[in-house]
């Protein structure tokens, strides 16, 4: 009798893990999923920015939750991305009616048909004749006019987007250039090949026949536990590269060969966050002696940049240590010196440990360092060639 019980439950587990093994856990968690269907504007979602800037629910004035299904991750995560699309639009209306920026297609010989992307510059960036700011992102899903779309959404438009620097430029009348370096393609529903057949596979290898066994097997699984779930198949896409822009590297030499090299100004000063950083060192490298000559000061935030790595020659990182100020996430306060692992540019604390926070919490260093950048620049221009001074460092105590 107990052997009888034992086979038994032997038959049982050998079920049971059989049916555990046919079970796509991916495809279970998409069972009983909401459509994934949303809204296309704020108002839809029923949120809106109040007056200092937070997002905030119409009707509970309570901050953006983003469990808004229990226990739907993947259906929470596309309503969150939804959203991220309705701000990015939004962030470009502000530029455009708040800020005054006006947008320029790239390329800038584009044809009708050819995917395009865009920046965002102030009337006067390419005539304004004594300085010019060029503000450069991070990488990821952030566009034009933002550090972080997670700031916006959780925090306030002035720490999540480049705004308070774009509209502090232009009241100490600096020109503004907003590049967009993350806008590299155009997305596009993919169009079955009717004429691509799989060819027929007429080996009698046993790999082969181990590789259609396998495919029939996946086959079965999901056959088996079709009646389970009703899984939302989401469409498949393709990217076409932007030409000439198919890149953030790309994309920050082309807007200096097209735009920042044809200003009239003669100084130049660049923000430049996380990767942001590491798209300037390569345009050094590609445009040494332009940028050289034009560039009077350079602000990174948590830079992800290695001269090393980017075989960056000894007269550019020489450059990046009189030139540069890295704001690094970091417990020390605001400005304080921090000790660097690679010696490449002065790094100093930004006054905070969130990575996505350096830009805005070094907001005032940044625009005193480009002040006396100028200053430097200024009386070097007006001193005798016996007096002049043999360096630009910057003094970071002073900031």
């Amino acid at each position: 009798m107990a052997q009888l019980l034992a086979q038994e439950e032997k038959e049982k587990t050998t079920a049971l893990k059989d049916l555990l093994s046919r079970i796509d856990l991916d495809e279970l968690m998409k069972k009983d999923e909401p459509p994934l269907n949303f809204p296309e504007t704020l108002d839809g979602f029923e949120y809106a920015f109040n007056e200092h800037g937070q997002l905030r629910h119409i009707n509970t004035g309570e901050p953006f939750v983003f469990n808004y299904k229990e226990d739907l991750h993947r259906w929470n995560q596309k309503r969150y991305e939804a959203l991220g699309e309705i701000i990015t639009k939004y962030v470009y209306e502000l530029l455009e009616n708040d800020c005054n920026l006006k947008k320029e297609i790239l390329p800038v010989d584009a044809t009708e048909d050819e995917p395009k992307s865009f920046i965002y510059v102030s009337e006067d960036a390419l005539t304004n004749p004594e300085k010019i700011m060029v503000l450069i992102q991070g990488s990821g899903v952030v566009r034009a006019g933002q550090w972080a779309r997670r700031l916006i959404i959780n925090e306030d438009l002035n720490s999540g987007t480049q705004i308070p620097f774009i509209n502090r430029a232009k009241e100490e009348g600096y020109g503004v250039i907003v590049l967009n370096p993350n806008e590299n393609s155009l997305e596009v529903e993919k169009v079955p090949d009717p004429a691509k057949k799989p060819s027929p596979d007429v080996s009698d290898e046993p790999a082969e026949k181990r590789e259609r066994k396998e495919e029939r097997e996946s086959k079965k699984k999901k056959d088996f536990y079709e009646k389970y779930r009703n899984p939302q198949k989401e469409r498949e896409t393709e990217h076409i590269p932007i030409r000439e822009n198919s890149s953030p590297e790309e994309h920050t030499l082309y807007v200096w060969d097209h735009f920042i090299s044809k200003s009239l100004a003669k100084n130049v000063f660049i923000v430049a966050h996380s990767y942001g950083g590491l798209s300037y060192v390569n345009l050094m490298i590609q445009r040494e002696a332009e940028v050289k000559n034009r560039v009077r000061a350079v602000a990174m935030t948590d830079s992800v940049h290695n001269v090393w790595h980017q075989e960056a020659n000894k007269s550019i990182q020489d450059w990046l240590r009189e030139h540069c100020c890295n704001w690094v996430s970091s417990p020390e306060p605001l400005d304080t010196l921090v000790d660097p692992m690679l010696n490449d540019c002065p790094r100093v604390s930004a006054g905070t440990e969130k990575h996505e926070l350096t830009s805005w919490k070094s907001f005032q260093s940044i625009f005193k360092f480009f002040s006396n950048a100028l200053k430097d620049q200024e009386d070097d221009s007006s001193s005798s060639p016996v007096t002049t001074r043999s360096s630009h460092r910057i003094k970071h105590d002073d900031l």
